[in-house]
């Protein structure tokens, strides 16, 4: 039997070493049987090798246990690697021993399922080529955001995700029992944000977020990642420049480091070396007038949904920010707009092709009577805020920050048809499990 625990080489290591002995373990993805061979495709995180085991050149053990082994059964192979044409990627392994470490059952994905099943079995499904590939790119795009931001002289902060006090309008929250009393899931962190940035001037936070919107579209989840920055001394104009850089960081990134992977999800690589500054700016107002000319009948104060987000990106190639929203539908802690009180100092970014908004930034009120009128005007309970009250109290500033939705951007570069396959388990109206 061979040592398990011995290190062995990623299959890509093996690829580039012909007439080499090595040690490869991994799980099988395809196997069939010819004229006393099995040729068994075998896969790891790096990619996948097909493995040629002679019945005459093993043990009738080993050619036994592997013969009846499953798809997905875990094994461990050792042999020489061979230059074959004929071969997946040109290469094979020639197996001299092996192990099969679990065969297990019969695995349960084949070919055409539904996607309510796939979604039944993710804990299986996320064993996909496809899958594996989004889930790289995921661990890569939180590599470059935390590069970015750590680049920029930020400090990354750890809010608590119990609270008494809603983020935006206090709606669509979690209930939760908290010992004798009652609390929510945030649906944002910004407020403790805000708290932190009187110590450390720019900080961000980097955790989940939860809203119980009950919403069916491709681009909402109940659970979902949330970068949240707060800047002293930012205007919305600065602020929408620091989203700009971010964002074009991340594609840079990606179109530079990730080429092979995203070749593999059919991702335009070109349309993302394209994601650099300036994107183009248009104000509420002009939204609205742009809706209208292409068929929408929306009025003054109206939100924009799913339809309205398509048509106003679907013919552009980046971001565009909207901005100096009405100060209706959106949230108290925005500061009325100077030159036009019916606004508020903000700004939504919307991604190019119809793939809807990623992110919402706005400066913040940052003086006592102003705050404490929105407040009233949208009749908050004032003593879940007290604590967020008194930073207007103290030696408080101007200032700005953003929230962006990590899958609404993985969403977006990938092409992906469904927010839902940019995190591993989805959370939505209809699903909690697996």
């Amino acid at each position: 039997m061979l040592n398990i625990y011995a290190k062995g080489k990623h299959i890509s290591e093996a690829m580039e070493s012909p007439g080499k002995s090595v040690l490869i373990k991994g799980w099988i993805y395809r196997k069939r049987s010819s004229g006393g061979k099995i040729f068994c495709v075998v896969r790891d995180v790096s990619g996948t090798m097909q493995c040629v085991i002679d019945r005459s050149k093993v043990s009738s053990e080993a050619w036994n246990s592997i013969d009846s082994a499953y798809l997905e059964s875990s094994v461990v192979f050792q042999g020489s690697v061979k230059t074959d044409e004929r071969a997946p990627g040109g290469k094979e392994l020639e197996v001299s021993d092996l192990t099969v470490l679990h065969s297990g059952e019969q695995f349960p994905i084949t070919e055409y399922q539904s996607t309510e099943f796939l979604l039944d079995v993710r804990h299986l499904w996320l064993r996909s080529e496809r899958m594996k590939y989004i889930m790289q790119e995921r661990s890569h795009l939180f590599r470059y955001i935390r590069e970015h931001m750590d680049k920029s002289g930020f400090y990354e902060i750890t809010p608590p995700l119990i609270t008494v006090a809603g983020g935006e309008t206090g709606a669509n929250l979690f209930e939760v029992n908290y010992f004798d009393s009652k609390a929510y899931l945030t649906e944002s962190s910004q407020l403790y944000a805000e708290a932190m940035i009187y110590a450390l001037e720019k900080v961000y936070s980097f955790a989940p977020s939860y809203r119980a919107e009950k919403s069916r579209t491709t681009k909402h989840l109940a659970e979902y990642w949330h970068l949240e920055p707060e800047m002293v001394y930012f205007d919305n104009k600065r602020n929408m420049a620091f989203q700009e850089k971010l964002v074009s960081s991340i594609a840079s990134k990606l179109a530079k480091n990730d080429e092979e992977i995203l070749k593999k999800l059919d991702v335009d690589i070109e349309a993302i070396k394209k994601i650099k500054p300036p994107f183009k700016r248009i104000s509420y107002e002009q939204a609205i007038d742009l809706l209208n000319q292409k068929g929408s009948k929306l009025q003054w104060g109206d939100d924009f949904g799913v339809e309205e987000e398509r048509l106003l990106t679907i013919d552009e190639d980046k971001p565009v920010f909207i901005y100096n929203w009405p100060k209706e539908i959106k949230a108290f802690y925005m500061p009325v707009n100077p030159k036009d009180p019916r606004t508020v100092l903000c700004a939504d970014l919307q991604a190019p092709h119809g793939h809807g908004e990623i992110i919402g930034g706005s400066e913040r009120i940052w003086k006592l009577d102003e705050l404490l009128e929105r407040m009233k005007e949208q009749k908050m309970n004032m003593d879940n805020y007290s604590w967020y009250i008194d930073l207007r109290k103290y030696g408080s500033v101007p200032h700005a920050g953003f929230g962006m939705g990590i899958e609404r951007v993985l969403k977006w570069l990938l092409n992906l048809d469904h927010i839902r396959d940019a995190i591993p388990f989805p959370r939505m109206i209809n699903r909690v499990k697996p």
